[in-house]
């Protein structure tokens, strides 16, 4: 009887053990996968910001092919000008979504007023910098829709079980 007991205690011990490993491996995979997760989400962001740099990086060319084209609207590329100066000195990411949301705008206008010069809009280094620029637009706007993915995947996997514990 001693021995059947004794096998009843092990089995009993390795069950418990059993049941600790698949609840430590849960929560293990449930941790790991919020790490990889998160770090999906810092990087999309960073793909985000690099699209915005490239966007503020064509602006010296920009303003430098209108203004040698025609002088117009000064108060235009003055606000650009100092919008892509404020992008790049924003202390943290809300100034910078801010910032490249207020250069889009500045952007359109730009293109707008440009439409006014045929001389402009006829010089091949303006339609290079605007098929840059709308090829820019494109990326940031594809940027944007994956980082979105990506946060929403963090969002989902935060809050789903086991995760949420």
């Amino acid at each position: 009887m001693s021995k059947q007991y004794f096998n009843k205690k092990w089995i009993s011990i390795g069950i418990v053990l059993l049941i600790i490993l698949i609840i430590l491996t849960i929560i293990w995979g449930s941790f790991n996968n919020l790490v990889k997760l998160d770090q999906d989400v810092q990087q999309t962001w960073a793909d985000v910001e690099t699209q915005y740099q490239r966007r503020v990086d064509l602006i010296p060319n920009l303003v430098s092919v209108v203004e040698s084209a025609a002088i117009f609207e000064k108060e235009t590329l003055t606000q650009i000008t100092e919008l892509r100066s404020r992008w790049q000195s924003a202390g943290n990411i809300n100034e910078r979504v801010e910032t490249a949301n207020e250069l889009e705008s500045a952007f359109a206008r730009l293109l707008l007023i440009a439409e006014n010069y045929p001389d402009l809009t006829a010089t091949q280094n303006f339609i290079s910098l605007q098929d840059s620029l709308a090829e820019t637009e494109n990326m940031v706007s594809v940027a944007r829709t994956r980082f979105n993915k990506a946060v929403r995947d963090y969002n989902t996997a935060v809050r789903v079980f086991p995760s949420n514990i």
